[in-house]
């Protein structure tokens, strides 16, 4: 559930203010399509999570929910890591850490099957 927060509120600044969050980045305007259309990929895993929050899921149960964030956490925070190393900025840390945590979190999730109720 709190993944499906967190993508949430950033899709939802991604779309609906991108040509601020690119000033802000000092980068140029052009790149407001951009942060609309990752916007809108956090705003449907979004749904995705928060459809499944009442479902069972590890093993081989909700396996395409947790194949998903999985990838999707592990490898943006690699790059985001990798960009950290580059940039030196923490927040760019913060983010990575938070990222690498929901990696590890759904790996989990993904390698133990559920307690039956």
């Amino acid at each position: 559930m709190a993944s499906s927060i967190v993508l949430g509120i950033t899709g939802t600044l991604l779309i609906f203010l991108p040509e601020e969050l690119a000033e802000s980045l000092h980068l140029s305007p052009n790149i407001a399509i951009v942060f609309q259309v990752l916007g809108a990929l956090y705003f449907g895993f979004a749904m995705s999570n928060w459809t499944a929050k009442h479902s069972i899921l590890g093993g081989i149960y909700g396996r395409a929910i947790l194949i998903g964030n999985l990838s999707h956490f592990f490898t943006g925070g690699l790059v985001i890591l990798k960009y950290y190393s580059k940039n030196g900025s923490y927040i760019f840390l913060l983010i990575a850490m938070t990222y690498l945590l929901f990696a590890f979190l759904f790996g989990y999730l993904f390698k133990t099957h559920p307690k039956t109720a």
